[in-house]
């Protein structure tokens, strides 16, 4: 088996451009995982620079039974882009143009492998504006995003990546290549098939090219943080926000176990004596956003915020987001190994997950930080894990499922951004009914009837 697949992935190679496949052993190891703890090595790795090229690798892998198993810039947290089954880790790397950013149209034509900070800094840089904005944007690629179905604080005003997905070019399994949904901010043709393929985890086709809508760019931001002497008064101040009828473009919410070791790395006072800290944003209109701003701070002072701090215009607030996109490293700085679960409840549920949480710790003795996009109730609940501790390891298993069952029972999913990847392919079934299941296995054997396509994962 392993000798016939060698050699099939030898006449792979002499078939397409030199150095489009690769077997080295170095190669296959930056291949075999993301972000996340499982990691399994393909059998050889594929460059292609264009749609003909994805096509030809598929035609090729399909007709002899190879598993592909597509893969972005590799940082996502559930090992979404493991080979489970070896195979051909076909990497979008070098489809890294921007092709097209019309401001008369309001889209964005690009590649998978294009960086999304890069595709936001040349949209701003024209007046326009693409929202999505998850924690790891200068790193991540805009392929990963829609895999995934990415979101970020932001999403609270703006919506997920799908909300920006006007037209897909997409190559199917078999080689085929699909042109899906197009310029137009409204479509009603048909499916809404564009759609279909994001948050697919590369189960359903391989996205060459997508269409991304743009918005206006807000001409002025501002933040504001405030910290709390409880996670309680923080979570009922996020209930006024929006009972008095605000719509931030981000509200974030961070624990104290996360805020001391953020502390720790950063050196920053803001979040000294906080048990809670949160994050406002709001953007529009410099003179609206300044008076809203006002009116905020105002609403929350029966809370009894410890401190408040501002930053205004596009430097006083990424103030605030420079320590929030450390939350994640500074947790991995404790020594402690970070098992990342991104749950959602809704959101009148918020103070009962923190509270949750507080109980989860105290039942198994494994320190639980919490922190994300308190705005849309989907909170990164983290178990800080000692792997020197035998007993810690064995009892984290339970502590998962007593998090997930909790979750779905208050009507939450298992996971709001990462997908199901590897990491929660355990609780798949319990997060699905079997009619759901169904229509999935349906799906996929419509599209992928031999299965080629990230095999090993929830479907």
């Amino acid at each position: 088996m392993i000798d016939a697949r060698r050699k099939q992935l030898g006449q792979l190679a002499r078939r397409l451009a030199k150095g489009m496949i690769r077997t080295d052993e170095g190669t296959l190891q930056r291949h075999a995982g993301d972000k996340w703890f499982a990691a399994n090595p393909p059998d050889a790795v594929a460059f292609p620079r264009s749609a003909k090229a994805v096509a030809e690798i598929l035609k090729f892998a399909n007709r002899h039974r190879i598993p592909v198993t597509a893969r972005g810039s590799g940082f996502g947290y559930v090992g979404g882009c493991v080979p489970v089954r070896g195979g051909i880790a076909l990497s979008l790397a070098r489809m890294k143009r921007i092709r097209e950013i019309s401001g008369n149209d309001f889209v964005a034509v690009v590649q998978p492998g294009v960086i999304t900070a890069e595709l936001q800094g040349a949209a701003e840089a024209k007046g326009l504006y693409y929202p999505p904005d998850p924690a790891s944007r200068a790193d991540c690629s805009i392929g990963g995003n829609i895999a995934t179905n990415a979101g970020g604080p932001r999403c609270l005003k703006y919506g997920v990546t799908r909300d920006y997905v006007l037209g897909l070019e997409v190559v199917l399994p078999d080689g085929s290549v699909a042109k899906l949904g197009g310029r137009c901010h409204k479509n009603k043709t048909g499916f809404d098939l564009a759609r279909f393929f994001v948050g697919s985890e590369g189960l359903l086709g391989i996205v060459t090219e997508a269409t991304l809508k743009l918005l206006p760019l807000p001409p002025f931001r501002a933040c504001v943080g405030m910290g709390f002497g409880s996670m309680r008064n923080a979570a009922r101040a996020i209930q006024a926000i929006f009972r008095a009828g605000f719509l931030p473009s981000a509200v974030e919410v961070a624990d104290a176990f996360t805020l001391a070791a953020a502390r720790e790395r950063t050196g920053s006072k803001l979040f000294d004596g906080c048990k809670a800290h949160l994050i406002v944003e709001l953007d529009g209109q410099e003179k609206s956003v300044r008076g809203e701003l006002g009116q905020l701070q105002k609403l929350l002072k029966p809370f009894s915020p410890l401190h408040t701090q501002r930053g205004f215009g596009d430097a006083g607030a990424e103030k605030f987001w420079e320590l929030r996109r450390e939350f994640s490293y500074s947790l991995r700085d404790t020594g402690l190994t970070k098992l990342n679960n991104d749950i959602a409840v809704p959101r009148g549920k918020l103070e009962a997950l923190f509270r949750f949480a507080g109980q989860l710790q105290k039942k198994h003795g494994i320190r639980v930080a919490c922190f994300g996009h308190a705005g849309d109730g989907n909170i990164h609940v983290n178990l800080m894990m000692d792997e020197s501790d035998p007993e810690q390891v064995k009892r984290s298993g339970d502590a998962l499922d007593d998090l997930f069952r909790q979750v779905l029972a208050w009507g939450g999913v298992v996971t709001g951004e990462h997908g199901i990847g590897v990491a929660r392919l355990p609780w798949w079934e319990q997060a699905t009914s079997p009619e759901v299941r169904k229509l999935h296995t349906a799906f996929k054997r419509a599209v992928d009837p031999n299965g080629i396509l990230n095999p090993g994962k929830f479907v």
